[in-house]
């Protein structure tokens, strides 16, 4: 089992460390004391200002904050650097003790990681089950039978509720001089396969880039959850510039943390409406 866990951990996104962990690390960091390094002297390890740290005192957690805000807008965000930091900062007892549960968390991640990219072997017994496409192949409508997979511009991660705003999208963006291809769940899709394989392998190998559509019921949703995490563990720090973000109709609720990093595609401003599909066209463009 520990071959599941990769020797560098610096090449392992912060993103496979659980919420158990980052409690264990908040009961160790959190307190202010004169005798041990806390949370604060961690944060400006991490290349945090002293005005974002000044602003992070007034959150409840803050060591769960930082992390989350790290994790969100730094490529530098890994498990390994995590650890130096640490280290960096005399906390050898936080390392001493949550290294070994940190490895375990690394480890149980890639299993997920594998387990989602890697399709069931049918039992050769079962004769009637025996695929007819090679693996990989015949996930969408028009995955060829030779197993050529059918690649798209983007992948829409979007919840049930605002599938009116994606028809919109692809009308401006499919049927015109555009001429994007989207991937859309519930259109491209086809029924009868593990919905988390199929996600991981069309955010990963099928699609460019990925368009969250933002909303309330989006918040609660965790399917995009799922989604978006899972595009951002492939780019951290959006370095490849995966995840575009809009926002089509007002919110009651925070915009999401985890993507406050990024630039978003704004429809509910009036003087920016008229140049936002071309905005979105443009950026799903790009090589």
């Amino acid at each position: 089992m520990a071959s599941c866990c990769p020797a560098d951990l610096s090449a392992v996104p912060l993103v496979a460390l659980n919420m158990t962990i980052r409690k264990k690390l908040s009961l160790y960091l959190n307190p202010r004391t004169m005798v041990a390094a806390d949370w604060t002297m961690v944060a400006e390890a991490m290349g945090f200002s002293y005005l974002e740290i000044v602003n992070y005192q007034q959150v409840p957690n803050p060591t769960k904050r930082v992390l989350d805000d790290w994790q969100a807008s730094s490529s530098e965000a890994t498990v390994g650097k995590l650890l130096s930091i640490l280290e960096e900062v005399e906390r050898n007892d936080v390392v001493e003790d949550l290294r070994p549960l940190m490895e375990e968390d690394v480890r149980k991640y890639y299993e997920s990681l594998k387990k989602r990219a890697v399709r069931p072997l049918q039992v050769p017994e079962v004769d009637s089950c025996i695929p007819r496409t090679p693996q990989g192949s015949g996930l969408t409508l028009e995955d060829n039978p030779d197993g050529s997979p059918e690649l798209f511009d983007a992948f829409i991660c979007y919840c049930k509720s605002d599938i009116t705003f994606v028809h919109e999208m692809i009308r401006e963006l499919e049927q015109t001089d555009h001429r994007l291809k989207l991937c859309v769940f519930d259109r491209n899709v086809l029924p009868g396969s593990c919905v988390w394989t199929i996600t991981s392998e069309l955010i990963e190998k099928r699609c460019k880039r990925m368009v969250v559509v933002i909303s309330d019921e989006y918040i609660e949703s965790d399917a995009c959850d799922f989604q978006t995490k899972f595009a951002l563990s492939l780019s951290p720090g959006a370095r490849t510039k995966r995840l575009i973000p809009v926002v089509y109709k007002s919110m009651t609720k925070q915009f999401p943390r985890i993507l406050s990093f990024l630039t978003v595609c704004d429809y509910t401003n009036p003087y920016t409406q008229t140049w936002f599909w071309e905005r979105l066209a443009k950026a799903l463009s790009l090589p």
